[in-house]
């Protein structure tokens, strides 16, 4: 039996709401793992940063906006060749988030509508979380 030494990375994704129920996705850019895979915006947890802050970090400079409020929601560990990922999401509600939206990285973004998303692929992580907002 082998061990597994792939490393197990903290994430968060932030589940962002607008005015009309729509949640807010993004492709993975060139240059990353899964480039052009559909999924919830963020990024890793960096030392010393709540997932809190990481998320704040993450949206201003993947989508040039700034989180205000959001809470923690569920928790998923998802593994990659590379990689187990534990993926925290939270919960930010339209009133939660300020700012217009951006491509910093390059990525394009959609609003998409629970159970009618248009856009693909999505990352495999978000698979169940998809189905569960549906």
């Amino acid at each position: 039996m082998t061990e597994d030494t792939r490393p197990l990375v903290q994430v968060v994704a932030g589940i962002l709401l607008d005015q009309n129920g729509r949640y807010l996705l993004s492709s993975r850019p060139e240059g990353k793992p899964y480039a052009g895979y559909w999924e919830f915006a963020g990024g890793k947890v960096e030392a010393g940063e709540s997932d809190f802050q990481a998320l704040q970090r993450e949206f201003k400079e993947e989508l040039g906006i700034c989180i205000l409020v959001a809470t923690p929601w569920l928790t998923k560990v998802h593994s990659y060749e590379h990689a187990h990922v534990r993926l925290h999401f939270l919960w930010v509600e339209t009133d939660q988030w300020t700012g217009e939206i951006q491509s910093r990285e390059g990525q394009k973004w959609a609003w998409q509508k629970a159970g009618d998303f248009t856009v693909a692929p999505m990352l495999p992580a978000n698979s169940a979380l998809l189905r569960s907002l549906s």
